[in-house]
């Protein structure tokens, strides 16, 4: 596709050739041309939507060609990045000092370097990560928007860039509990997009490059770069993604300073801003006991121990359930929410089987003593009798929160730019887990924020849906924010 010179308008022109090519038939892709009266940048979004980029076996390849596209347009170089150790990094576009957009997914044909001979072939399995960069909002890099950038100097490099994460992955859908199909990108007459990914968190990323669309073609320049990523598999854990990715030294070259992820809608009026996030465990318990006939009645069977464990952590759940219901200043990322996932075991109705386990899922807010609630698990499991042991499959420990104090330069421009278009916010911990805790381990501050008030909270939901008029305010939202944390003054450790 022909590279767009970005200045010549504010809003982009008939928007179908940035919409999936391809044989419909075999990728499952929906193409539209933009719709009559629509604006450009809703029809934008419904062409992202409609890219089947849904786990487990979700589209990276038409996703990769879509954001591919919409980065010619606005003129961005990008870059694929392999975060698995048995793949090396695979260069696509050069690099130069400009705001990058970043994308990943697993390909499932051979990947050419453009301007070079290098070829990749990737299999189903493979998971990439492409940003775009260049330093195009870079006052100091001194270059007219889009053409002939040049190197910034010294003191430019050292003041850490600002960046906007988002995934590109969805996840699963119930179609039988859907009114239209999830991957139609269907609007109705109030203007409400019903598609996977509406909320979560397809609509986040349009609102980025859109805004940043927004601020190229007003000539906008600013002393930190800007960085968008858009990686794989946040929806099925991130460790083939952004988890990995934060280690590499790709990821240490973008010099991030400050981060925006995704947040959640809000029903009311307010705007919630997430700081943290709580930690994820995954354990499975397995009680082992007397074996038998199932006419008697054995001692010390695994069924005795598992009901003693099972209600030792209910009992638990149930005193987190009422201390959120009766404490109206707490929110569910205030207490910890535990559920049992999964129960396995026995080999016929006439035999006491000599095992049984259950699974269950624990998210744990940062302000719990990590190191106390585990020996409350052990004590639990060691009160059911012998043979009684967990294991993990997923332990998270970090509890880094980001500074929401006014005394914070971060914090302190972005809630000074909210306060500019009168958004009221609430600053909770969010519920579940995204890669902010990736990001926030790693020693760089996070704010978890989808602009969608107003709205139901519908991610992961059937009939998840987003309003167009929302969407559009997001977009405006995003392109007075940025300026505000692009010219946050030189900090101390930036010299």
């Amino acid at each position: 596709m022909k590279t767009i010179q970005l200045l010549r308008a504010l809003i982009p022109r008939q928007m179908d050739v940035m919409l999936p090519e391809g044989d419909p038939k075999r990728t499952g892709e929906k193409v539209r041309s933009q719709e009559p009266g629509e604006h450009p940048s809703v029809t934008l979004s419904r062409g992202y939507l409609r890219i089947k980029t849904v786990q487990p076996e979700p589209n990276y390849d038409v996703a990769v060609r879509f954001l591919e596209r919409i980065a010619a347009e606005l003129g961005l170089g990008c870059q694929k990045v392999e975060p698995c150790n048995e793949h090396s990094l695979v260069p696509l576009w050069a690099l130069p000092e400009w705001t990058s957009l970043s994308l990943g997914g697993p390909s499932r044909s051979g990947l050419k370097a453009i301007g070079s001979s290098m070829e990749l072939a990737c299999t189903a399995c493979a998971r990439l990560i492409l940003w775009v960069t260049r330093g195009l909002l870079s006052a100091d890099a001194g270059l007219s928007v889009a053409i002939n950038p040049r190197v910034p100097g010294p003191g430019a490099r050292q003041l850490r860039s600002i960046l906007l994460s988002s995934h590109t992955d969805v996840v699963p859908v119930f179609e039988e509990h859907w009114t239209h199909d999830p991957f139609e990108a269907f609007k109705d007459s109030q203007g409400n997009i019903y598609a996977r990914g509406a909320q979560d968190m397809k609509c986040v990323s349009i609102q980025y490059i859109e805004a940043i669309r927004r601020l190229k073609a007003e000539g906008k320049r600013f002393p930190r770069t800007v960085h968008m990523t858009f990686v794989p598999d946040e929806e099925i854990g991130g460790s083939k993604g952004m988890e990995l990715f934060v280690k590499r030294p790709e990821f240490q070259a973008l010099n991030v300073g400050f981060v925006l992820d995704e947040g959640l809608a809000n029903p009311t009026d307010a705007f919630t801003v997430f700081y943290g996030e709580k930690c994820v465990w995954w354990i499975k318990v397995k009680c082992e006991g007397n074996p038998g006939h199932g006419s008697r009645f054995i001692e010390n069977t695994a069924a005795e121990k598992l009901n003693r464990v099972i209600t030792s952590l209910l009992q638990f759940r149930e005193s987190e359930k009422q201390r959120l219901k009766c404490d109206e200043h707490l929110t569910l990322g205030d207490v910890t929410c535990l559920n049992l996932t999964m129960l396995s075991g026995g080999v016929s109705f006439n035999v006491l089987p000599s095992e049984l386990s259950a699974t269950f899922d624990i998210r744990i807010p940062p302000t719990v003593n990590l190191q106390a609630f585990e020996e409350q698990l052990t004590a639990w499991c060691r009160a059911a009798g012998e043979g009684v042991t967990y294991k993990f499959y997923q332990k998270y420990m970090d509890q880094t929160v980001t500074c929401t104090e006014e005394s914070d330069p971060w914090w302190k421009a972005f809630s000074g730019a909210c306060r500019d278009m009168h958004m009221t916010l609430k600053h909770e911990i969010f519920p579940a887990a995204t890669d902010s805790r990736f990001i926030r381990a790693a020693g760089h501050p996070a704010l978890g924020f989808s602009p969608m008030n107003r709205t139901p909270v519908l991610l992961h939901d059937h009939n998840e849906y987003l309003n167009e008029q929302v969407f559009l305010r997001g977009i405006e939202i995003y392109a007075c924010l940025l300026p505000s944390l692009a010219s946050v003054p030189p900090l101390p450790a930036e010299g």
